[in-house]
C-alpha cells in the first residue's frame, strides 16, 4: 500500500516500521510533526521532554535497555543535546538509536542557520540524509539497523523542505523479530570513566573508518552516470534541485554525509570532466573532496547563506530563469501575537514602563515587534534569566530597576530554572516574568508538565510555579492576570523598583489551547462610532481584531472597528480607551 506523506510524517511510520518502542523530543519546527505522528502507532512509547537533553537521555536509557528508540529535534535542540551524544558515542548503543535533526536553512522559524552535518563530524557518529518522502521512511529504518550494526548512534538529518513536503511512500509491516528488551549490566561499556573511556575511543574511530569503507557499496549512495562533461555531488533537498535544473548531468548522491564514502567519491571523480558539490549552508562536502586532493568547485558560486532552490541553482551556473508567469505583488503580512494573546498586555506595560527586557524563545518574542516593541534581547532557549542576571552586573541602581526577563512557561522548565536559581544565589536585582499560558504555544500548542496531560493524552501531575519558585529560593512571588492593565502596570512597577530578585507568574490560558474548557471566549466587543474620537489609542496593542476605517465620503470621520469573527473579548482594547468608545457588542 502507498500512502502520501510528508518527510516528518515518514519518518514517524520509518520508526513504527523499524520496531522502535520509544520516541522522545521537544518540540521545535520543522521537526515537531514527528513525535505528533508516532503517537498513532501504539506500539511506541511517545512523550514530550522538559528539553532535548532529557529527551536524548531517556532514549539512550531505552536503548540500553535493548529497545530501539527515537529522539527528535530542531537542529538548535542538537546544542542543547550535544552533552550526552558526545559521549554516547563512545559508548554505543543495545537496542537502535536514531537521532532526528531538523534544519532550517533560510531560518524560516529558528534564530539561527546552523549545519548539523558538523554535529556528526564533530561527534563522530555517521549521519543520513534522505532526499524525499520514500527516503525518509526507509533511511529511518536503515538508520536503527546501522545503529545496531555499527554499536552506534545514528543522526538523520532533514531540512524544512524535506521535513514539509509531501511525495509517495510505500508501507511496509513493523518488524517482530528483534530481541525482547532486558537489563544487561556492562559497566565497562556504559560506564564513562576516563579509564573505559579510553579504551572506547579507539573503536569509535575504528567505526568511522569502517562505515567510510563500508559506505562506498551502501545502496543509499549511488552513482547516476549521464553526460561526463559536468559531475555534481549531493544530497537531500539539493539533489532534487540538481536533478530538476541540470537533468542531463551525472550526479553522486550521497545518503550517508558522514562519514564520506571516500572509494565512492574517487571513483566518481575519475569519470567526469568538471566536479562541482551542491549543498546547502556550509561547504561540509567540498572541504573534505578538497581534502582527498581532488579539484572540485562549491562555494565560490553558492551561497553560505540560505537555502538553495532551483533559481538560485541556475543563476549559480548561469543558467536563465525558467519561464514563469509574473507572481502578483502580496502586502507584507508580519507575525503578529494572536486576538486574545495573554502576553500582548504584558509587553504594552513594559514598553510603557521602559523596561530593559532579557527576552526568550517562543511565540512571546513577537513582543519585540511594533507596535509593541518591548523586547531588547534573544539569544536561546532560557537565556533571558541568566542575561537579566549578567546586566545587573554591571549597571547603575538606577538601571537595574529597569531590567526584567521574560520567559514563557515550556522555555522556564526547558532551561530557564537554572538561570533563576543563579539568579536568587547571587541575588540579582532584576524581575523575572513567567508566561503561564498553560501550553508550549509557539510549536503547536503541545501538552507539557504545565498542562496537566501527558503527548499519549494521560492526565498527570501539573506543576506548580509558586512553589517551584519559592522552592528555589525566591521571596517575592507575585501571580497576576495579564489582561488586567492595571494590575499588571501597578505590580511589574513593585517589583521592578524592588532591590533583590522577584517573579511575576502571569495566569492565562493561551487562546489556542485545544484541550477542551482550558480557554473561554468571553462576549466580543465593538465600537461604538458616535463615541470613537480615533484617538488610535486602541491600536497600540497591535490586536489583529482592530482595524482602523479611514475618513471616508460624506464626512465620515476614521474611527476603529473591532471584526466580531476575530475579537475573543479579552477586555484589553477596551482599557485603553479613554472616551468609553469600546464596550460588549450588543
Amino acid at each position: 500500500m502507498k500512502e502520501i506523506l510528508s518527510g516528518n510524517e515518514a519518518i514517524a511510520r520509518g520508526a513504527f516500521e523499524a520496531g522502535c518502542r520509544v520516541a522522545c523530543a521537544y518540540p521545535g519546527t520543522p521537526s515537531t510533526e514527528i513525535l505528533e505522528n508516532t503517537i498513532t502507532y501504539k506500539e511506541i512509547d511517545s512523550s514530550w521532554a522538559p528539553n532535548e537533553k532529557v529527551a536524548l537521555e531517556v532514549a539512550i536509557g531505552a536503548s540500553f535497555g535493548g529497545g530501539r528508540a527515537l529522539c527528535t529535534m530542531k537542529h538548535v535542540g542538537v546544542n542543547v543535546a550535544a552533552d550526552p551524544l558526545f559521549t554516547l558515542s563512545y559508548t554505543g548503543v543495545n537496542g537502535g538509536l536514531v537521532l532526528v535533526t531538523a534544519d532550517d536553512p533560510e531560518m524560516h522559524s529558528s534564530q539561527n542557520e546552523q549545519d548539523n552535518r558538523n554535529y556528526a563530524r564533530f561527534a563522530k557518529v555517521p549521519m543520513l540524509e534522505p532526499a524525499d518522502s520514500r527516503e525518509c521512511k526507509e533511511f529511518t529504518r536503515l538508520a536503527f539497523e546501522l545503529s545496531e550494526q555499527y554499536d552506534t548512534p545514528v543522526m538523520l538529518r532533514t531540512t524544512t523542505r524535506i521535513s514539509h513536503s509531501k511525495s509517495l511512500v510505500e508501507l511496509g509491516e513493523r518488524v517482530t523479530d528483534l530481541p525482547e528488551p532486558k537489563l544487561v549490566k556492562n559497566a565497562a561499556k556504559l560506564v564513562m570513566l576516563p579509564g573505559n573511556a579510553r579504551l572506547r575511543h579507539p573503536l569509535v574511530e575504528e567505526r568511522m573508518a569502517q562505515l567510510s569503507r563500508d559506505g562506498s557499496t551502501m545502496a543509499i549512495n549511488r552513482l547516476e552516470m549521464r553526460d561526463k562533461a559536468v559531475g555534481i555531488i549531493t544530497s537531500g533537498v539539493c539533489y532534487q534541485y540538481v536533478r530538476e535544473v541540470l537533468p542531463t548531468a551525472s550526479t553522486l548522491k550521497l545518503g550517508m554525509v558522514h562519514p564520506l564514502p571516500h572509494d565512492l567519491i574517487r571513483e566518481f571523480a575519475a569519470k567526469v570532466e568538471t566536479l562541482y558539490v551542491v549543498e546547502e549552508l556550509d561547504p561540509f562536502i567540498e572541504e573534505q573532496v578538497r581534502a582527498m586532493g581532488i579539484g572540485v568547485t562549491g562555494k565560490e558560486i553558492f551561497s553560505l547563506c540560505g537555502e538553495l532552490t532551483p533559481g538560485r541553482i541556475r543563476t549559480a551556473f548561469g543558467l536563465p530563469e525558467a519561464a514563469a508567469s509574473p507572481a502578483e505583488k502580496l502586502p507584507g503580512r508580519p507575525p503578529n501575537m494572536c486576538p486574545g494573546c495573554p502576553h500582548r498586555g504584558v509587553f504594552f506595560v513594559l514598553n510603557q514602563l521602559k523596561a530593559y527586557v532579557t527576552g526568550d524563545i517562543g511565540c512571546y518574542t513577537l513582543g519585540f515587534m511594533p507596535p509593541l516593541s518591548a523586547m531588547d534581547t534573544c539569544i536561546c532557549m532560557g537565556a533571558s534569566v541568566g542575561m537579566a542576571t549578567g546586566v545587573t552586573k554591571v549597571v547603575s541602581k538606577e538601571e537595574q530597576k529597569r531590567v526584567v526577563a521574560v520567559i514563557g512557561d515550556a522555555t522556564f522548565r526547558h532551561t530557564g530554572i537554572n538561570g533563576l536559581l543563579d539568579m536568587v544565589h547571587n541575588q540579582a536585582p532584576a524581575t523575572l516574568v513567567i508566561l503561564d499560558n498553560r501550553i508550549t504555544a509557539m510549536t503547536g500548542r503541545q501538552d507539557n508538565p504545565a498542562s496537566g496531560f501527558t503527548l499519549m493524552d494521560e492526565p498527570t501531575s501539573r506543576i506548580d510555579f509558586p512553589l517551584l519558585c519559592k522552592a528555589l529560593g525566591v521571596r517575592h512571588i507575585r501571580v497576576i492576570n495579564p489582561l488586567d492593565l492595571e494590575q499588571t502596570r501597578r505590580v511589574l512597577q513593585e517589583e521592578m523598583n524592588r532591590p533583590e530578585p522577584s517573579v511575576i507568574i502571569t495566569d492565562k490560558p493561551c487562546v489556542l489551547v485545544k484541550r477542551e474548557g482550558v480557554f473561554q471566549k468571553g462576549p466580543v466587543y465593538s465600537v461604538e462610532v458616535e463615541t470613537c474620537t480615533g484617538c488610535r489609542a486602541c491600536l497600540r496593542i497591535g490586536c489583529p481584531a482592530i482595524e482602523w476605517r479611514p475618513a471616508g465620503d460624506g464626512g465620515r470621520k476614521g474611527t476603529a472597528w473591532i471584526d466580531p469573527l476575530v475579537c475573543t473579548g479579552c477586555d484589553v482594547c477596551r482599557q485603553l480607551c479613554k472616551f468609553d468608545a469600546i464596550g460588549r457588542a450588543k
